[in-house]
């Protein structure tokens, strides 16, 4: 009787151990992530100053177009731009915008950032009068009223106030939306475009795109 045959089985090839890292590659790992943890901040410091900004309103100036609390993102590069060009940071007419005030006169020498909405630019002049309010320029030497030719301009009812001012270079006119409860240009005076920070661009909650 003839032997059965046997399977041949092939030989199995084992992987060899990955190599124990190098103290010069640990080295260089320990290196990337404390290189990382210091940048992070770094970074994020860099954003804040000269990029952009989270903001929450904090009082009622801007209703209806914001309310309290809400959270707002700022864009803070044509500020930074015009510095760097030594350039004075003049908004668009109707920009919605956080600058820094001092309170000397009603808080006891406080400072702190405003949110308004601009209404008058370098060399115009701005009149408040009747419950409205009137912008007069080379365009328009008979004046007109922001408020009824902007889109904003629809949560706009009166404009308390008794105003009659032009408005130097280098700064702006700025008013709350809610003008009967905003300490805004109609009280302090125009606002020099070195206290201006940014441009609101974004509302982030509740979801809102315009302004």
């Amino acid at each position: 009787m003839e032997p059965a045959n046997e399977p041949i089985i092939p030989p199995v090839e084992t992987m060899p151990p990955p190599p124990e890292p190098s103290a010069k590659e640990g080295a260089k790992s320990i290196a990337t992530t404390v290189a990382l943890l210091v940048l992070a901040p770094v970074l994020a410091l860099f954003l804040t100053a000269f990029v952009f900004q989270s903001y929450e309103v904090d009082g009622p100036s801007m209703q209806t177009t914001l309310q309290n609390h809400d959270r707002l993102i700022v864009l803070k590069v044509p500020r930074t731009w015009a510095r760097l060009t030594h350039k004075d940071y003049i908004p668009n007419r109707g920009d919605v915008v956080i600058f820094n005030h001092s309170e000397s006169l009603t808080s006891g020498g406080t400072d702190k950032q405003l949110i308004k909405r601009v209404i008058g630019l370098p060399g115009e002049r701005v009149v408040v009068k009747d419950g409205q309010m009137i912008v007069y320029n080379k365009a328009h030497p008979d004046g007109f009223s922001p408020d009824k030719t902007m889109p904003y301009g629809s949560v706009i009812t009166t404009t308390i106030g008794d105003v009659d001012l032009t408005v130097p270079e280098g700064e702006v006119f700025v008013s709350g939306d809610n003008r009967s409860n905003s300490l805004d240009s109609r009280y302090f005076g125009t606002v020099p475009a070195s206290d201006l920070v940014g441009k609101l661009i974004l509302r982030v909650y509740p979801p809102f795109t315009k302004f």
